[in-house]
């Protein structure tokens, strides 16, 4: 009973870590008017947390578990896939992709790719029974109804028409005689449009499968390194410091980064990175506590969305007005979602009773 607690409260801190994420990291962004920059302070807050912090403990402390070879290759994939993951976000939206679809593609998909790699590596497809893939599919549709319908603040509604006014008006200016020239501009404007596409599927694509792998791959170098809980956050930490802060810098000279390094900014970017680092910490408790990949990943996944909005939504100070029935039917779903895939998830290989003595 302990243990289920354990896995619970757990999950529960991953989920509010994560779901807090965005709205933090947002502040960074705005300081910096960048989007690679606070993502370096996010590395940085990694290395401090997941990497000295742990350190520090094992050198004094010690803890059970041991390092392997093994173990420290699968926890630096899975910190590179956290890593790539969160980048791939962030080019997602760089290129002009809209929160509206990349992140329900990326909190929709995640799931099912963890569920079929965790199946796949355990061989356990037979364990997929009904009713977890019913809460498996219940978790991802109520994530995606609450990305989808979530409220929006009073002015970006009213930055719509304004949007369109303006729109209109240099279409306006635009109709002129048809020329050569003009016809090439929009050969080329559309083919712009497509690069941008691709590049945008590409990077969602990137972070669905990335964040997809973490938890499956999370789980197996803990176990290679026989149920250790600070040595795998170590190598998570390592891996994102490396991805999050030399990527990003060489990133912001082709990319056109025109922000700036701001105190403000940093410091909010710090904060975000703690929570990552706080968030990989307990999905390392939930394994330890019993849980299984099937089960703690689509639960977070289904979950941290969710805060992510109600936090948002606190930043903001939206109305409660603005707060539509879908979106807390959202809510309920994803709820009963998380319950069933806890209830009906794999528990992995029975252990069989020893056989008992047959009478002489």
């Amino acid at each position: 009973m302990m243990s289920v607690l354990g896995m619970l409260a757990a999950i529960a801190v991953t989920a509010t870590c994560w779901g807090m994420y965005g709205p933090v990291l947002h502040f960074g962004r705005e300081g910096m008017h960048s989007a690679l920059r606070p993502f370096v302070c996010v590395g940085v807050a990694y290395f401090l947390i997941a990497v000295l912090a742990p350190l520090v403990l094992l050198a004094r402390r010690g803890e059970q578990g041991r390092w392997t070879a093994s173990g420290v290759l699968w926890s630096l994939l899975a910190g590179s896939a956290g890593a790539l993951g969160a980048l791939g976000i962030i080019l997602a939206l760089s290129f002009g992709g809209r929160p509206i679809y990349v992140m329900p593609l990326v909190f929709g998909g995640a799931p099912v790719v963890n569920t079929l790699l965790s199946a796949f590596m355990n061989r356990a497809f037979d364990q997929l029974k009904p009713p977890f893939l019913a809460g498996l599919i219940l978790v991802i549709t109520g994530a995606v109804t609450v990305l989808v319908f979530k409220p929006q603040p009073a002015a970006a509604a009213n930055d719509k028409p304004a949007a369109a006014a303006v729109e209109a008006a240099e279409g306006e200016q635009s109709v002129q005689p048809a020329e050569p020239a003009t016809a090439e501009g929009t050969v080329a404007a559309a083919e712009r449009r497509a690069e941008r596409f691709l590049e945008i599927l590409l990077s969602t694509a990137m972070a669905l499968f990335c964040w997809g792998a973490y938890g499956s791959v999370l789980h197996r170098g803990q176990a290679a390194m026989l149920g250790s809980r600070l040595r795998p956050l170590v190598c998570i930490g390592g891996a994102y410091f490396l991805i999050a802060v030399l990527v990003p810098l060489a990133l912001i000279g082709p990319m056109g980064d025109t922000g700036r390094w701001d105190l403000a900014g940093a410091a909010w970017s710090l904060a975000a990175g703690s929570l990552g680092a706080l968030g990989a910490l307990g999905i390392i408790l939930a394994f330890a506590s019993g849980g299984k990949p099937f089960t703690v990943m689509p639960v977070v996944f289904g979950l941290a969305p969710v805060i992510n909005t109600l936090v948002s939504l606190l930043f903001s100070g939206t109305p409660t007005s603005a707060v539509s029935p879908w979106f807390l039917a959202g809510l309920l779903v994803v709820s009963v979602g998380a319950a069933t895939v806890l209830l009906f998830g794999p528990r992995g290989a029975a252990k069989r009773p020893a056989a008992a003595a047959e009478p002489a």
